[in-house]
């Protein structure tokens, strides 16, 4: 079986996609954008062979490297990509090249945040009120049609990069001058903003049937949490998926996918639950971000990467449906900007809770701190992993109280 990764070399955590291509057999290439000098040693070690090329979004550039590999050989049986800004390149390439896989439909879909509402809409699925903005006067318009609050964001891309949610006239004309859409018309969604809670739904999918599932909690929401330093932002993942609480949740995330025409892949659902019951936020036929992966590899007590490469290759995956732990990660913020110069509550969380920690990243003292909307691995962050879902949040809620960035 031979496949084709786009991009194995960044960002970091892609070596495990390749590890699991290369565990279940799979003899891969790598198209990279980066001399190989540059590589490092473990991405290289785990290749078969590469391509380089200057652009690895550039469609045209993949096609050239895809035809290169399939003249040289052996056989090319697939070219898969885990970033949400390479996928459409491969989608083209394959389609150009004869290589099965997501389609560039799905995954225009997939990444078009107002023409995926509307297929999902049109479908009958609940989604929040939208429309497409360029312009300022657009944003004008949608104020008028969707009505305040209301959230502008990327119409592609993926988190809470270039989001503002807009309250009042004066949040508005803030967005417009940040974004700069008054003189350089981009492209936004400005959607109806949706109260209640926030929390995503993963999956690997094979041939569109969920062989694995997962639901995350957002503590806060999303927004808040990537606007506010004085909050420790955590994402929780729970056991008790047969939960009846969970159900409506399941059934509506797995109609989705099979809307959406996902096939093999994994898929990152976003969800809300509020006054106006469940509603479908978006949907990317991609792992979710911040490594996640890792953690579900952690409460599964099986590699999710191998599964997923077993799943490429060979249409099957084994090992995802037994039990699990509840677990998470805690997201640190510094007070200000500034240099670390140290921790508090280090030596006690680790004596309170130590057994249940699995990793921690503590930039050490003279790091330069990055800004609360980098995300939440930004800073520090702590990951956690328990037998029992209450339990996992308290210690996760005990650990961002306890423990200080001093800056």
């Amino acid at each position: 079986m031979h496949v084709l990764f786009l991009a194995p070399h960044f960002p970091a955590n892609q070596r495990r996609f390749v590890a699991g291509l290369k565990a279940v057999g799979a003899r891969v290439t790598g198209i990279v954008d980066a001399p190989l000098h540059r590589v490092d040693s473990e991405v290289r070690g785990l290749l078969d062979d590469f391509i380089e090329i200057g652009n690895v979004t550039d469609p045209d550039q993949v096609i050239q490297a895809v035809r290169l590999a399939q003249k040289k050989g052996p056989w090319v049986h697939h070219l898969v990509s885990t970033i949400e800004s390479h996928m459409m390149a491969a989608a083209i390439a394959r389609e150009a090249t004869g290589i099965p896989g997501l389609s560039s439909k799905t995954v225009e879909l997939c990444r078009d945040k107002v023409a995926m509402k509307a297929f999902l809409g049109q479908r009958g699925f609940p989604v929040a009120r939208q429309q497409a903005v360029d312009t300022a006067e657009d944003l004008a318009r949608a104020v008028q049609t969707v009505g305040l609050p209301l959230v502008l964001k990327p119409r592609a891309g993926a988190g809470a990069h270039s989001t503002y949610k807009l309250s009042t006239d004066d949040d508005v004309r803030r967005a417009i001058a940040e974004t700069g859409i008054a003189e350089r018309p981009a492209p936004f969604t400005a959607e109806q903003f949706l109260d209640g809670h926030e929390g995503f739904f993963d999956t690997l999918t094979v041939d569109g049937t969920v062989v694995f599932e997962a639901v995350s909690h957002y503590y806060p929401n999303v927004l808040p949490a990537m606007r506010t330093r004085d909050t420790h932002a955590m994402i929780v993942t729970t056991n008790r998926l047969d939960g009846d609480g969970y159900t409506e949740l399941r059934r509506f995330g797995r109609d989705v996918v099979k809307a959406m025409g996902i096939g093999t892949s994994p898929t990152h659902m976003e969800w809300f639950f509020g006054s106006e019951g469940l509603k479908f936020s978006e949907i990317g036929a991609r792992p979710p971000g911040v490594n996640f992966w890792d953690q579900y590899c952690e409460i599964l007590g099986v590699d999710l990467y191998r599964e997923w490469a077993r799943a490429i290759c060979w249409g099957e995956a084994h090992g995802l449906s037994g039990p699990r732990m509840a677990g998470g990660v805690v997201s640190l913020r510094p007070p200000r900007d500034g240099i670390v110069r140290g921790y508090q509550g280090i030596d006690e969380a680790q004596a309170r809770w130590g057994r249940y920690i699995w990793r921690a990243t503590l930039p050490p003292p003279g790091s330069h701190t990055q800004p609360v909307e980098a995300g939440y691995l930004a800073n520090a962050a702590v990951w956690v992993k328990h037998p029992d879902y209450d339990a996992a949040r308290e210690i996760m809620d005990g650990i961002g109280r306890l423990v200080k960035i001093v800056v």
